[in-house]
């Protein structure tokens, strides 16, 4: 079948041909490190085209040469990718990996010393639900108790980051929030929605970051690093680069956190697994068996 994009003004974009897909997923991959696998070439053409025809450029090759050429390109580049890069989420989206740190947080509690902010980083935050679903349990379990937590959310896309700053939602992204934590921390707002409460943005940063450039990123001594349904997009080998740095920024005693399957064939030496069959998780070694003495 021959899929088209049609322009308003009644004109079609052609089928994007096998040597222009391969030319636009080399690029994508280079600049973000994505794979954009053959499955998804409907999504590409529809979403290149969508652009296209907003800024009224009708051949690819034309708005390909416009993507990479100087400085508009590159203001042009970030408009695009926050069309091709996958934002889906939603809060709580995984209740094994949620236990999981439910349960560090209330251990740390006693390992930490009372005076240590809990970092944590949402990796591939999104729209920010969750780095403010672990927000939300940091301070059920450290803010109650009078402890301190912050929450770094870092993502590719500036669109999507716009949004988890605001902290606002629609009215049917609360269905997965739990309802005590509704009552506590869901504000009504305008038009059906609702926003967090000033107390859980307040502890909640959002910042872009590339994956291909974590050895850039200055965030260091992370209790907490969350990275779930992120790898998936990377190469094997390419996935393996990134954990290796997410587990350089994990304080001793400190846990990573990712999707079930995501790799398989990763190890570290500073980490060790945590064994359990629904989450894949590891925690970051001590040099010392005397955690105070390591961390003097």
């Amino acid at each position: 079948m021959n899929h088209q994009i049609r322009h308003s003004s009644g004109s079609s974009l052609p089928e994007l041909s096998d040597e222009q897909f391969v030319r636009w997923q080399a690029l994508l991959e280079e600049r973000t490190g994505n794979r954009m696998p053959v499955q998804r070439r409907t999504f590409l053409q529809t979403s290149l085209g969508m652009r296209m025809r907003e800024i009224d450029c009708k051949d690819y090759s034309e708005y390909y040469s416009k993507v990479v050429s100087g400085p508009s390109g590159a203001i042009e580049w970030n408009t695009l990718v926050d069309r091709l890069t996958v934002q889906e989420t939603r809060f709580f989206r995984d209740p094994d990996a949620i236990e999981c740190v439910q349960q560090f947080m209330e251990e740390a509690l006693e390992r930490f010393p009372n005076d240590e902010t809990l970092e944590m980083w949402s990796v591939g935050c999104s729209s920010g639900e969750e780095a403010y679903s672990l927000s939300m349990v940091a301070d059920d379990v450290w803010g109650s108790n009078g402890r301190h937590f912050a929450v770094t959310g870092t993502d590719i896309s500036t669109f999507v980051l716009k949004k988890a700053r605001a902290g606002t939602y629609p009215a049917s992204a609360r269905h997965w929030i739990p309802e005590e934590y509704q009552r506590r921390y869901c504000v009504e707002a305008d038009n059906g929605k609702f926003r967090l409460s000033d107390a859980i943005r307040q502890r909640s940063c959002f910042t872009q970051v590339n994956m291909l450039n974590l050895s850039a990123f200055p965030l260091q001594s992370q209790h907490i690093i969350y990275c779930q349904n992120v790898l998936i997009y990377f190469r094997r080998w390419r996935r393996k680069e990134i954990l290796n740095e997410l587990a350089a920024r994990l304080v001793p005693g400190g846990i990573l956190v990712i999707g079930l399957g995501e790799i398989v064939d990763w190890h570290n030496p500073l980490l060790e697994p945590i064994r359990g069959g629904k989450l894949t998780a590891f925690i970051r070694k001590h040099n010392d068996t005397n955690m105070e003495t390591e961390r003097r």
